[in-house]
């Protein structure tokens, strides 16, 4: 059976997810769709709308086959390593050959371009100059890849566009054979942050939940029938995620650590581990502890996923273990039952364990042990962040649900 690959964090899923899904069914011609999703937080280091279970339910209502999560350690990370995560992950999938992606410029010929760009040694030299000025990592990379190619920056600095081009990098990096289907995105923009159509963005969604008076006309005419069910069903602002819940934590964490200790974590580095400490004498919320530490080279986004790497303790030997040896399981969140008839074909062809019950490879004891081995660590980061993601509600939710929650089953 033959499945095309998405690589999404579905936050919530809508209907601009619902028309990529189909396009890339039908422009394909593959017969399931196998999605890799995010888990609890974000690429950009947010606490996700919904977990990572209930938004795998409205996938697979929505018509996708079989959910995968992307462990946290490629999720929760630069654009680059969310794709090469991704990616790699799709690859070991047997019977999935395309990879489909949305785009604002579904211009397979130009993003190969901007691609071979990007991978070129001379783009990576003018890019160490942008950063040396004191620019994002993202705007350095648009600069470069500009003098490289004449692409205007507007466009190579669109998320959409970044994530397309490492897609087409991580596809040639890792030789995984798979073939690339952009698919335009309509109506929407990334960065709409209004309502105004029934092809909404998620930013604009979001805005609308998390706001004083959420419409729900709006949010219906934007959102499938299950996903608008589930968003309905929130009765108060209480009941969404905010990491200013993980205030108390954060500044325990800085107010208790040296220099040294943060500098031995992932992404803490060039100094942003004294930004940090200085930061948390007299940040008073979460969203102003970023703000004391934001600057042009160092984005909000980025600075969110720090934070995580901080409270996760993900130093940064995991992460270069974890991306010398790439995703080291297929985790099940859910599956139709087309999903199901592709995980019976997995279980004999896969080279990945697929993990339906974590408690087979990990429990509470066990992690609590430690000397895991390195799949067990990956895995155990995961089952950390939905901890963390737990205390991120006024009233905190019980812990350890990654060995208690099965994977939406439709049988």
């Amino acid at each position: 059976m033959e499945a095309v690959g998405i690589i999404a964090e579905y936050n919530p899923f809508h209907n601009g997810h619902l028309h990529h899904l189909q396009q890339a069914k039908k422009n394909s011609g593959a017969e399931a769709a196998v999605c890799v999703i995010s888990g609890n937080f974000t690429q950009r280091g947010e606490a996700a709308l919904f977990d990572k279970w209930k938004r795998a339910r409205l996938a697979v209502d929505c018509g996708v086959d079989l959910v995968i999560e992307l462990p946290f350690v490629f999720a929760a990370r630069s654009a680059q390593e969310f794709a090469r995560g991704g990616v790699r992950l799709l690859s070991q999938l047997p019977g999935v050959k395309t990879l489909a992606f949305g785009c604002e410029h579904a211009d397979l010929e130009l993003l190969k371009k901007i691609s071979q760009a990007a991978l070129d040694d001379s783009t990576a030299d003018q890019l160490r100059l942008h950063l040396k000025a004191g620019h994002s990592y993202a705007r350095s990379l648009a600069s470069a890849l500009h003098e490289k190619t004449g692409v205007p920056e507007a466009l190579l600095k669109d998320p959409n566009t970044i994530l397309s081009v490492e897609y087409l990098n991580a596809i040639e990096i890792f030789q995984t054979g798979l073939t690339p289907l952009p698919i335009q995105r309509i109506v929407a923009h990334y960065h709409d942050t209004e309502i105004n159509a029934p092809l909404a963005s998620a930013t604009a969604i979001r805005r609308e939940v998390f706001s004083a008076t959420p419409a729900a006309a709006r949010l219906q005419m934007a959102l499938p029938a299950p996903a608008a069910a589930m968003v309905s069903a929130i009765s108060s602002r209480e009941q969404l995620p905010s990491i200013d819940y993980l205030l108390p934590a954060l500044l325990a964490k800085l107010r208790t650590a040296t220099a040294s200790d943060l500098a031995s974590l992932y992404g803490f580095s060039e100094g942003l581990e004294h930004k940090f400490l200085a930061a948390a004498l007299k940040a008073d919320s979460a969203a102003n502890l970023l703000e004391l530490v934001k600057s042009r080279r160092y984005p909000l986004s980025r600075l969110q996923r720090t934070l995580l790497y901080l409270l996760l303790d993900l130093k940064a030997s995991d992460t270069a273990s974890f991306d010398k040896a790439g995703p080291l399981y297929a985790r099940v969140l859910g599956a139709s039952k087309t999903g199901c008839r592709l995980l019976h074909h997995f279980k004999d062809t896969c080279h990945l364990p697929l993990i339906t019950k974590t408690t087979e490879y990990l429990d509470s004891a066990i992690r609590q042990r430690g000397k895991l081995s390195e799949l067990q660590k990956m895995l155990a980061f995961d089952t950390k962040a939905t901890d963390i993601y737990d205390l991120c509600f006024s009233t905190p939710h019980n812990a350890a649900r990654d060995f208690t929650t099965p994977p939406y089953i439709v049988r």
